[in-house]
């Protein structure tokens, strides 16, 4: 065990700063719904964005991403379209800014503005409800687990149960660790609301760019060059073919049972609808959790699409610096006695087991910091999201609509706890990290994106299509694992998507189309592009100087050099650390030229406000 007493207090010293924080804080959360919930909106675009990066940084995905890293080789920077990365990149372009134009406080609200709240439009708003607060909770259970595991291979189950005055089985260690922080995190989040959450993030990622440098600084130094990794044929290259080609059969037999059990095969077949299934997801907008909850707490439309831009730019190349540098030492020394353990028995313990043995003291307690900081704000604006959709669309809406700050204070303080019960016991279920973020990714919100995508796009989507459309696609993100066994999620994505299709459009064309004033105001204030004839006539009636968006083309333009310029700036730190000099400047070049002439279509096009 590598960590040390320094290394513990510089542990000790960040939570504690973090907590003071929340309690410095707590006055102003305690102003109002919004200033709690939202931050009151005051908070300038690039510290949401720092913290919604930071946010993302997130523990579990960390440890699957070195997993796959170690694996997949450069082939891994196009794994994470299952959640879909490039869905920030929509949401630069043109979907903050149509979110944040609502002026909502959550996702559900933002269905009163959409569908109104009569002739049977509230069930839009209970669906969402229950969609939000199970993927919350969701998410929520993800970073539990692998927070649990982390923390469980530096402070052994030996070294503190002499300090404790009850037992408990070794085979539970990472659950008492997973709870012991779950809850430190929630008095802080429950304590200062948004602004806490935000300062806390700020902290964090300070902290995890010292961090990243410095490993990717270390690896880069440790590495002889580009051919000196013990690594199959095509392992650095980014791009495939129908398979995938790597062969690790001979050098490393538990990788390629990994290969076979991930079940990612045919790779091409596989991308094909990863992508697909990333790009309707995209086009769906942000799911109701903390990122939608950031974007909705930006000062303006304007600020919305900035802020998206700048998650994209600090979130992904620190990244991967910290990615890359840790995989590239799994490789080197991939027979020593913990790295050769991890890769024996688990993939995603990789991340832990290479920093308990490689990194120097001191610089460890920052990791541990940086990765459990990483935890903390992902749990943190996730609690605060179901938290909002608990006080502001269940409270507030149906129980006690006259409630003043201080009883919706105390109904935000027993819904937190509420919450944080809850979530601890879906980790307690939970048999591993892949495991739920493969349902997550692929099957709950597969549940979601037919709704999602024609409640933007299709005028004549009614509030009960939603809410046939969001129902059929959760039922089936529930009953498909159990029915189609030892199946990828991804692969019955598509039953799920048929079916909440069905559901939407059936729902939809069997009622009433919601009514005419209601579309015209979300259709003036929004001004999407898409499906909206009928009411683009109607507000052009009572209006003629009214403007409808045209910009599809330049929209669909700047998403796709978007993208391009997402990957390129993904594979720049990795080509970098793998001493790649040629793809390094390769990479560099388009991003480069991406990025200028997105701010010529984009940036420039940017609304004033």
């Amino acid at each position: 065990m590598n960590i040390k007493a320094i290394d513990l207090l510089v542990i000790l010293l960040y939570l504690v700063t973090v907590l003071v924080i929340g309690i410095y804080l707590k006055r102003q959360a305690a102003k109002s719904k919004n200033d709690y919930l939202l931050g009151g909106k005051s908070m300038p675009f690039w510290m949401l964005g720092i913290s919604n990066a930071s946010g993302m940084f997130d523990l579990s995905g960390t440890a699957w991403m070195v997993a796959i890293m170690v694996v997949y080789g450069v082939k891994s920077i196009w794994l994470p379209w299952l959640w879909p990365v490039f869905n920030q990149i929509f949401m630069m372009v043109y979907l903050s800014m149509w979110l944040r134009r609502s002026n909502a406080a959550t996702g559900a609200e933002w269905m009163l503005f959409r569908f109104g709240d009569r002739h049977g439009a509230g069930l839009s708003h209970k669906i969402i409800i229950a969609f939000a607060l199970l993927s919350c909770l969701s998410f929520m259970a993800y970073g539990f687990i692998g927070l649990g595991k982390f923390i469980e291979i530096f402070i052994p189950w030996k070294v503190v149960r002499a300090f404790l005055p009850f037992h408990l089985p070794p085979a539970y260690t990472a659950h008492f660790y997973g709870i012991l922080f779950t809850v430190f995190t929630a008095c802080y989040a429950l304590l200062g609301g948004m602004k806490s959450i935000v300062w806390a993030d700020m902290l964090h990622y300070l902290i995890m760019v010292i961090v990243c440098a410095s490993v990717a600084a270390m690896a880069y130094m440790a590495l002889p060059g580009a051919d000196s990794l013990p690594v199959p044929s095509g392992w650095a290259n980014l791009f495939f073919g129908k398979d995938l080609g790597l062969d690790w059969s001979h050098r490393l037999p538990t990788a390629a049972a990994k290969l076979r059990n991930d079940s990612f095969t045919p790779f091409g077949y596989f991308f094909t609808l990863m992508a697909a299934k990333g790009i309707l997801a995209s086009l769906a907008g942000p799911a109701p959790n903390y990122d939608m909850q950031k974007i909705l707490s930006t000062r303006s439309p304007r600020e919305a699409a900035l802020m998206s831009m700048i998650v994209n730019i600090v979130l992904l190349p620190t990244r991967y610096l910290f990615i890359t540098g840790i995989a590239v030492f799994a490789l080197l020394y991939f027979r020593q006695p913990g790295i050769s353990a991890a890769i024996g028995t688990d993939f995603e313990k990789i991340l832990p087991a290479v920093l308990n043995t490689y990194i120097p003291s001191g610089l460890l307690g920052l990791v541990l910091i940086g990765l459990m900081g990483a935890f903390m704000g992902t749990f943190a604006g996730t609690f605060n999201a179901a938290q909002a959709y608990f006080v502001n669309d269940i409270y507030l809406r149906s129980v006690n609509p006259g409630a003043g700050n201080r009883q919706i204070s105390r109904i935000s303080y027993l819904s937190g706890i509420v919450i944080v019960c809850i979530s601890i016991s879906l980790g307690l279920l939970a048999k591993d990290v892949n495991s739920i973020l493969q349902w997550i990714v692929s099957a709950l919100l597969g549940g979601y994106i037919a709704s999602n995508v024609l409640k933007w796009y299709w005028w004549r989507f009614n509030s009960s299509g939603f809410f046939w459309g969001m129902l059929a696609g959760i039922v089936c993100a529930l009953v498909c694992p159990y029915v189609l066994k030892d199946t990828l999620p991804l692969y019955y994505f598509p039953l799920i998507l048929g079916i909440s299709i069905i559901g939407a459009v059936g729902g939809s064309l069997a009622t009433k189309p919601t009514e005419m004033e209601v579309l015209k105001a979300f259709y003036r204030t929004v001004n999407p592009w898409g499906f909206w004839g009928p009411v683009r006539k109607e507000v052009l009636k009572s209006d003629p100087s009214f403007s409808p968006n045209k910009g599809f083309a330049r929209d669909l333009f700047n998403v796709v050099l978007g993208i391009v310029a997402q990957t390129a700036i993904t594979a720049i730190p990795v080509f970098g650390i793998l001493k790649m000099p040629r793809e390094t400047l390769v990479a560099t070049a388009i991003f480069l030229t991406s990025s200028l002439i997105l701010w010529k279509t984009w940036y420039k096009n940017l609304p004033h406000q």
